[in-house]
């Protein structure tokens, strides 16, 4: 099966080579300097390895100001520019003229339109479940698209029997902050676990939001744990992606914030975008800026 796996990172875009207010280059991530064996920053914003390159993605998209979730989000799972038909750049979540937008033009439906397999990582504890059962709908681009698409959201039990993965990879919230009854698990289970499911279908979608956390310096007692699962995450990842056949990994985000925590908001930073696999290079000619990556993915499936 040709399958791609995009992992979605709330707030990571290409900052300034300063070693106080950029943690890439502050922590060294080794995702960034072993794997790809440099850093990225603004004199450097393009890196290429044999089989992956990295670059960056304009989220700002001809709308002054400084960008948002809601929209950029909107933009990336939607392949629009909803900054420009709204006028503005909107957020955390998706402004109430974008919904109709997000039902019809979701990434998922549209793969299942086309007859394809698709699927959404994340599971979900039992207070989401009780707020989308009462009726209310102020939830996040991503599972405001999965739900339109009619796709079943995962769950405890899917989490638990490792057919599933925990917004923060190794279920250590669930554990401490839900008090659930799971093993913390390793980031590399954590992949196993996610390219596993990815061989099973045409598209495959995992978010990550705790760098938008961290970036607005929120959770500082976490910082280091975070990051550092976050950061052996993604480098066995991007390894693993290396011996794949018929697999291209997307790693991509909606704006700018945790590349400088010297500030508690967004940056009009361009993101920060990886693709790894079959098909990085024609990804790269093609994503210019956030609508683009939709019709990019799509674009090798018609």
């Amino acid at each position: 099966m040709n399958s791609t796996l995009m992992v979605f990172i709330d707030g990571i875009g290409i900052g300034e080579k300063d070693f106080e207010k950029n943690p890439f280059f502050k922590y060294n991530f080794k995702f960034l300097s072993e794997y790809f064996g440099d850093i990225p920053h603004l004199g450097n914003q393009v890196i290429w390895k044999e089989n992956a390159v990295l670059f960056p993605v304009d989220p700002i998209m001809g709308v002054p100001n400084i960008p948002l979730s809601g929209t950029g989000q909107t933009s990336i799972f939607c392949g629009i520019n909803a900054q420009q038909i709204l006028g503005q750049h909107f957020g955390p979540h998706p402004h109430p003229d974008l919904k109709p937008l997000i039902e019809e033009k979701n990434i998922f439906k549209s793969f299942l339109d086309l007859g394809l397999k698709t699927t959404f990582v994340n599971a979900y504890p039992k207070p989401f479940f009780d707020y989308i059962n009462s009726g209310r709908r102020r939830l996040s681009v991503t599972s405001l698209s999965a739900l339109y698409a009619g796709l079943e959201l995962r769950k405890f039990e899917e989490l638990k029997n490792g057919d599933a993965l925990s917004a923060e990879i190794d279920n250590n919230i669930w554990i401490n902050k839900f008090s659930y009854d799971l093993v913390q698990i390793k980031p590399e289970t954590a992949v196993d676990r996610l390219v596993s499911i990815s061989k099973e279908n045409h598209f495959t979608l995992f978010e990550y939001f705790l760098t938008d956390h961290l970036g607005h310096g929120r959770h500082k007692d976490q910082f280091d744990n975070w990051i550092n699962t976050l950061d052996d995450f993604l480098f066995d990842l991007l390894k693993k992606s290396d011996s794949l056949e018929d697999f291209t990994l997307i790693i991509c985000s909606d704006h700018g914030n945790f590349e400088d925590i010297s500030i508690k908001m967004h940056t009009i930073n361009p993101s920060l975008t990886m693709v790894a696999g079959k098909n990085h290079k024609l990804f790269f000619e093609k994503i210019k800026n956030l609508s683009d990556i939709k019709e990019t993915i799509l674009g090798h499936y018609r």
